[in-house]
């Protein structure tokens, strides 16, 4: 064999050994997050930002204890020096955001370089972003006539319950919350029955429910006459507007309060039509029974199919989470040949 054959083979060799290289050869970066949930959600973000020299490793905020959540992940970091290029903590934005600075936890997230927050208020907001959902049911029940328009739905809820959200928001700022928790809000923006040929009902419904709680909030906190706008104003240059209110109320309450009980009716008529298709064009008693359950068996839940979304990476505040990551990196690592608006987000579609 010839020497110069002998090196390329050694050459091929040594390359492919490198590729080989364990994910501990390249600088790591830990990133603590809030939940098992937030675990993938958080590699799905992170994995973009991955290169050969680069890996991330995301994990719960302790391996000694089983405590969770924002306050166990910044509760060893606030305040200090611990977060760095190093380690990073990744957060739901919750009403933080939206307190700019008024209390220890939201001038942690809002100053803090190495904090890194969903501008939204949680992962179900994402989950949840209005121009998925129709994608949502064709997902789940197979079927893509569009019975409702539920971006259009969505951003008329959101301008319903704008002045409220306001007003939820106003209360935690100034700090008279007690008689209008976040439960309370929530409870009262959640939608009950659906009818999905008639959708404007429940959303008439619940405007006079919101305007009934806003001449009450004008009655008992009359000082909102001088604060209320400015803080509508100072929400409205955060990116926060009447039409995107869903994607800032609390993620559970949508995912379960409102999304959910709105998709529910829809892919149920969605799945009776389909069925209904198959009995009407099977040929014979065996072909109907066939084709049913094969139908059934490729239909998933709707919840299952809301997690596995990723329209959100369209939104506004996914693309200002990104450009904080992507500045980080180029910190640390260098700046990219690419801009964040020539490169598409690339996100895991399996489930964890």
């Amino acid at each position: 064999m010839s020497k110069r054959l002998t090196d390329n083979i050694n050459s091929r060799y040594i390359e492919a050994a490198n590729r080989l290289r364990p994910k501990s050869a390249r600088r790591r970066v830990v990133a603590y997050v809030e939940s098992y949930d937030d675990v993938f959600f958080w590699r799905s973000v992170l994995d973009e930002f991955e290169s050969d020299t680069l890996t991330f490793e995301v994990m719960l905020p302790s391996k000694t204890n089983l405590g969770k959540g924002k306050k166990n992940v910044l509760a060893n970091t606030l305040g200090t020096t611990v977060l760095g290029d190093s380690l990073i903590a990744c957060v739901d934005a919750d009403y933080d955001y939206m307190m700019q600075g008024t209390t220890p936890i939201s001038k942690e997230i809002i100053t803090n370089p190495f904090v890194f927050h969903t501008y939204v208020y949680a992962i179900e907001n994402f989950q949840c972003y209005a121009k998925g959902l129709h994608e949502v049911c064709v997902m789940a029940v197979l079927n893509d006539r569009e019975i409702v328009d539920l971006d259009a739905f969505m951003k008329e809820y959101s301008r319903i319950i704008w002045p409220l959200f306001v007003w939820n928001v106003w209360v935690y700022r100034y700090d008279c919350y007690s008689r209008f928790t976040l439960m309370d809000f929530g409870g009262l923006v959640s939608l009950r029955e659906v009818n999905p040929f008639h959708p404007e009902r429940t959303l008439e419904n619940l405007r006079h429910a919101v305007n009934r709680k806003i001449n009450w909030m004008q009655q008992h906190y009359p000082q909102g006459k001088s604060t209320y706008k400015p803080l509508r104003d100072q929400l409205l240059s955060l990116g926060i507007t009447p039409e995107t209110t869903y994607l800032y109320m609390q993620g559970h309450t949508l995912f379960d309060g409102v999304v959910l009980p709105l998709l529910t009716p829809i892919c149920v008529q969605l799945r009776k039509e389909r069925e209904a298709e198959i009995r009407k064009n099977a040929v014979h008693t065996q072909q109907r029974q066939n084709e049913l359950s094969c139908y059934q068996r490729r239909q998933s839940p709707i919840d299952l199919m809301l997690r596995k979304s990723t329209k959100f990476l369209q939104s506004e505040p996914y693309q200002r989470l990104r450009n904080d990551i992507r500045a980080f990196v180029d910190k640390i690592n260098g700046p990219s040949t690419a801009s964040p608006a020539d490169e598409e987000p690339k996100v895991s579609t399996s489930t964890p």
